[in-house]
């Protein structure tokens, strides 16, 4: 076929050197009408139809891929691939520029691939963003790391072809630099590193409420992402914390009080030890009034004359046998408010109890979860369990202890000056 065009351009008298040129000119400008023939029909009925077609249809990947030009970005593969395919015949005249053309198009479609590759991952990571996935792996790091990777990879091929080079040298070569490229991607490596040992052992998601003193962080993590973790603190603040130190360092995670569906409450009420005593039958007919502790008080006060009668015990003398304090009762009230309590999880840890006494008292602590996570309203659970609390205690002759104020000891200065007056 090119001797035949050959023969028909020396045909009209030129010489065979002119003849080649001739061809090759008319070569260049059909290959060129071809690739811009290519370009018009992939622009303006391909990339229409799958425009069409990905609005047509209900999943949302289509949508986000050609939202992020991934399509756009496929449709310039095609020129550069056919130019490369064309250059043989149309130089064949001229072998040495072959190799110039086909490196200069290799430069092209690797730029192409790259942006390509790159605008594909944003578009999964858009994708896979809402989905359940998200929460329990950083998506977000692996992706940066691919784009890494693909970048390094694009460039070293790109170099290659500018220098002529094969790009096989250069990936061998890298081994040489190994420590370089630690020392300069240290913390992406350290922070890829950890990313794998938190999604393996899922440590942390987005979404989990973690504390870190040390860098400032009590929040809800927002972003994992190949190098740090972003937290969004309760005043709304923003701290950034390296997703490495995570685990060298070690951080409090709430998510298991959020997957238990309880809240801790721990609150300690000191209770004035002078107070304590036991109740006589005045107190106990006033404390059989409160409906939720007449169960409690007849049972108990069955069980106790039942055990002085059996043992003749000489119940004159208080401290002789067994008898009801008002501490204790005090506590089994508690225990019996807190189980009707409609807030209280019942079937997690649930205590009453003393604790060491103090100079302070003997605390008398509460020790229960919410079964409302939510933090302003497990803060409003505990509130009025103490503000019930408090506001009892002196139905059972108990009272709090509580360091003397400066009201205090001016009302005793009024007392002594009463004293001294009346004398």
């Amino acid at each position: 076929m090119t001797q035949f065009f050959l023969e028909y351009i020396e045909s009209f008298g030129i010489g065979p050197a002119q003849s080649r040129i001739v061809l090759t000119g008319l070569m260049i400008v059909t290959a060129g009408i071809l690739v811009v023939i290519a370009e018009v029909m992939t622009r303006n009925f391909l990339l229409k139809a799958v425009s069409a077609f990905a609005h047509k249809t209900k999943t949302k990947l289509d949508d986000l891929l050609l939202q992020h030009s991934v399509f756009q970005w496929l449709a310039h593969l095609i020129p550069p691939v056919l130019l490369y395919n064309l250059a043989v015949p149309v130089l064949q005249f001229y072998p040495e520029s072959i190799g110039i053309i086909q490196s200069l198009v290799t430069i092209y479609l690797t730029v192409i691939v790259i942006v390509l590759s790159l605008s594909a991952l944003d578009a999964l990571q858009c994708y896979f963003s809402t989905h359940p996935i998200a929460g329990k792996m950083p998506l977000k790091s692996f992706i940066q790391v691919l784009k890494t990777v693909i970048f390094t990879i694009g460039s070293v091929i790109v170099v290659a072809k500018l220098l002529g080079k094969s790009p096989v040298v250069f990936f061998s070569g890298i081994g040489a630099f190994t420590a370089v490229i630690i020392l300069i991607f240290k913390d992406s490596i350290l922070g890829f590193v950890a990313g794998i040992q938190l999604s393996t052992n899922n440590l942390v998601q987005v979404g989990d409420w973690i504390e870190m003193p040390k860098y400032g962080a009590d929040g809800d993590v927002i972003d994992i992402s190949l190098v740090t973790v972003s937290v969004q603190n309760w005043d709304k603040t923003i701290s950034t914390i390296p997703a490495y130190a995570l685990i060298s360092e070690g951080f409090k995670n709430w998510r298991g009080m959020s997957d238990a569906g309880g809240r801790r409450i721990t609150r300690s009420i000191n209770i004035d030890m002078q107070s304590v005593r036991f109740c006589d039958e005045e107190m106990l007919r006033e404390l059989e009034r409160i409906q939720l502790l007449k169960p409690y008080l007849e049972s108990r006060r069955n069980e106790i004359d039942q055990y002085n009668a059996m043992h003749d015990v000489d119940t004159a003398m208080p401290v002789n046998g067994r008898r009801l304090t008002n501490l204790g009762t005090f506590r089994a009230y508690l225990v019996a408010y807190l189980r009707n309590h409609p807030k209280i999880n019942p079937e997690m840890t649930f205590l009453i109890r003393h604790l060491q006494p103090t100079e302070h008292g003997i605390p008398v602590q509460i020790y229960v979860f919410s079964n409302d996570i939510v933090w302003a309203n497990y803060e409003a659970i505990q509130a009025d369990i103490m503000d019930h609390v408090l506001s009892i205690l002196p139905y059972f002759g108990l009272r709090v202890f509580q360091a003397p104020s400066g009201g205090d000891i001016a009302a005793v200065g009024e007392l002594l000056a009463r004293g001294q007056e009346a004398s």
